[in-house]
């Protein structure tokens, strides 16, 4: 055998085997089951794996469905995932969660990003998740709090803001009355607003932009994630400041972003697969909450809308989009 050879198959070799729960000679099957893949959140996704070593193709076999700005198709996707009997389904957000426990109540379901998890009836308790699900929530103290003081000191004399959620999606109305009491402690007008798709989104930018010292800032939601260019597009064409939830929507052309490190989440998911594929009953694997958060601001856009930001405020950005 030539020296070249033998490197190769030594690395096909070293390869990590799968997790220790798993049968010898059985590969364990992943459910991906979100809005989109192929991007930024899956590759973080795909290298927590890594990081316990499941790889993509050898050690594991990753099922991907996406609906691709479609949420009713969530559903018969979870369903297609329960059919092959996958080990785990992660389920990213609050839709497809909810498609997901539909789908199935015995393969165990890792949550990324799920919004007020508890009210939502996915878990029983953070510390007590019970049944199949466990993973990690979006939700923190005061982060709504926090995004409405930083879009306050980047927009001067703002008197009021519009918090835009989307009712269609479960856990979405406790984040947003959480966002109203936030500004009206920061002694702003709110106008809660709602959007489930394009031109709802179209309608609202229209609407705020007829009030004078006004702001939106824009709860998550697969509508508003999926369409964050088309808001970019409204927001500076009304001229109206926007602030969302994640770095990709102040990459999209937002003003500003605040909130959790949402690649930091996907990658973390990676830990919770590997207790699954290893034995660990989801119901006692505690919810965890986020430890990161970056604030992204992006300056172009801050341009477009003939807005200074403030030094102090640039100085505390996480990134700074020129």
């Amino acid at each position: 055998m030539t020296r070249r050879r033998f490197v190769a198959v030594s690395a096909v070799l070293a390869l990590p085997r799968a997790g220790e729960a798993q049968q010898t000679g059985k590969v364990a099957r992943i459910g991906f089951l979100g809005s989109s893949i192929h991007n930024p959140r899956t590759d973080a996704l795909l290298a927590g794996l890594r990081d316990f070593g499941y790889v993509d193709g050898h050690t594991v076999i990753v099922e991907w469905r996406a609906s691709e700005g479609r949420p009713e198709r969530l559903r018969d996707l979870a369903v297609e995932l329960a059919r092959l009997r996958v080990d785990v389904i992660v389920a990213p957000d609050n839709p497809s969660i909810a498609a997901a426990q539909k789908a199935t109540g015995t393969i165990p379901i890792v949550m990324i990003l799920a919004s007020d998890p508890v009210e939502s009836g996915f878990v029983s308790s953070l510390a007590n998740p019970g049944g199949n699900t466990t993973g990690l929530t979006s939700q923190a103290t005061e982060f709504q709090g926090k995004a409405l003081q930083l879009l306050k000191e980047a927009v001067p004399n703002l008197s009021r803001v519009a918090i835009l959620w989307n009712p269609a999606e479960s856990g979405r109305r406790a984040i947003a009355q959480e966002a109203e009491t936030a500004a009206r402690a920061l002694r702003l007008h709110v106008d809660l607003a709602t959007a489930t798709n394009l031109a709802e989104l179209e309608s609202f930018f229209t609407t705020v932009a007829r009030r004078p010292a006004s702001a939106v800032l824009v709860q998550p939601s697969q509508v508003n994630f999926t369409y964050r260019s088309r808001i970019t597009e409204l927001s500076k064409k009304r001229f109206v400041p926007t602030i969302g939830w994640s770095a990709e929507t102040a990459e999209a052309g937002w003003l500003m972003s605040y909130g959790p490190n949402i690649i930091d989440l996907y990658r973390r998911a990676g830990y919770f697969v590997d207790k699954v594929l290893k034995g660990f009953k989801p119901a006692e694997l505690p919810i965890e909450r986020p430890t990161t958060f970056e604030l992204v601001i992006n300056l172009k856009t801050a341009r477009d809308l003939g807005l200074a930001i403030p030094a102090s405020l640039l100085a505390r950005a996480d990134h700074i989009l020129r």
